[in-house]
């Protein structure tokens, strides 16, 4: 317990509700040794108990899911979600219609793993229903109860399976689990492209990517996602040691397709980054310049700059490359550069606002990167100068 050392509210809230436990993946992440990231904690109280009962130790609590049992407590800045113990007496597919009951090992039933099923009460006893500690320990991602109930409950956990296989388990996946992911991939499409693509990103952020990508597809649950995978070229792309970032990876695995951030209804600032991995411009070489480096740094954002050179190296080495390493460190150690002149300084010489401002503007922007990004303020208005009265 001394893992939740940054969560002092716990202690509050177990003296305002000494029934309360920690669950789901808070209580996975503390038995097999991990950070824990978020704390979950549920309740047999009615909702409104909890919320009376926080609100009397002086917490400020915020309504967030009352439908759901859930409110969040927020404690010396630090939001902890309280839930009451639920069953579910209807399902279909993407929803589920709930109601409160006082049984751990039912609420426990309702949940998608049998490592995330497991409870822990303020005296630090654990609870486990279906042997999710002994799972946790043999590397086993199993699914509580029939494995096809599960997904018929909701099948986005189909997915979570393999995110969850990609963290905790190991290379043998459990027969049951697999056989009921491929025999219900279709509900897959059930579901919202939204929570589809969250799930997808994580997975393809997290470790053993490759594997996971391979298992998803021989399962028939990629092709449900993605019409066309190309898993061979995301392969190419983890053998260069490219870091966890889901969207280059998204891109080579949809083969390069502009139209996957629409199929995926990702977020713009997400589908303006695909569409510029598929532009060819500023080139990206290896014998730059550090100037060469400065004007290519002034076209485009470092982080969009250094996912390009990822995926430029997996098409042109496989595996490893020192020397786009040393590229990308170059690139990285220069300051960002800005151009230093504005409309304001165009003003100043004597330039009509408007149309013609705008093309001197231009005009010394492109002299300023051609001078490789280096003139400063006063260097670039000096020729701005000179210019106009050269042309008037």
């Amino acid at each position: 317990m001394s893992r939740l050392s940054g969560y002092e509210g716990l202690q509050r809230i177990w003296d305002a509700i000494p029934s309360a436990r920690l669950v789901g993946g808070c209580v996975r992440d503390l038995l097999c040794g991990r950070a824990v990231r978020d704390v979950d904690v549920a309740s047999p109280l009615h909702p409104h108990d909890v919320q009376e009962r926080l609100e009397k130790i002086g917490a400020r609590v915020v309504p967030t899911g009352l439908s759901h049992g859930t409110v969040t407590a927020v404690i010396n800045h630090q939001p902890y979600e309280i839930t009451t113990l639920r069953r579910d007496v209807e399902t279909d597919g993407r929803h589920a219609v709930v109601v409160w009951t006082n049984s751990w090992e039912e609420d426990a039933a309702r949940r998608d793993f049998t490592i995330n099923a497991m409870s822990i009460d303020h005296e630090g006893v654990l609870y486990d229903y279906f042997g999710g500690k002994t799972d946790l320990e043999a590397h086993k991602v199993r699914f509580v109860g029939n494995a096809e109930s599960r997904i018929e409950e909701d099948a986005l956990r189909s997915l979570r399976f393999f995110r969850f296989q990609a963290r905790y388990g190991d290379e043998e996946v459990d027969p049951c689990a697999y056989a009921a992911i491929a025999e219900k991939r279709d509900l897959i499409t059930r579901l919202s492209v939204e929570r589809v693509a969250s799930e997808l990103l994580k997975i393809l952020s997290g470790p053993h990517v490759g594997r996971t990508i391979r298992l998803m597809l021989s399962a028939g649950v990629l092709p449900e996602i993605l019409p066309h995978p190309h898993v061979d070229l995301l392969e190419d792309l983890l053998k260069t040691g490219h870091p966890s970032e889901p969207l280059p990876r998204l891109y080579v695995l949809s083969g390069g397709d502009r139209s996957v951030g629409e199929l995926l209804k990702l977020s713009n600032a997400e589908r303006s980054a695909l569409q510029a991995f598929a532009r060819s411009e500023p080139e990206l070489f290896l014998s730059a310049s550090d100037d060469d480096l400065r004007r290519i740094r002034a076209s485009q954002s470092l982080p969009l700059l250094v996912s390009r050179s990822w995926l430029q190296q997996a098409r042109s080495v496989i595996g490893p490359d020192p020397q786009w390493d040393q590229w990308r460190q170059r690139l990285e150690a220069l300051p960002q550069p800005v151009f230093p002149l504005s409309g304001r300084d165009g003003l100043m010489i004597g330039l009509a606002s408007g149309p013609q401002l705008g093309r001197w503007l231009k005009k010394a922007q492109q002299w300023w990167m051609a001078e490789g990004c280096r003139p400063d303020h006063g260097m670039c208005l000096t020729w701005l100068k000179e210019q106009v009265s050269r042309e008037g």
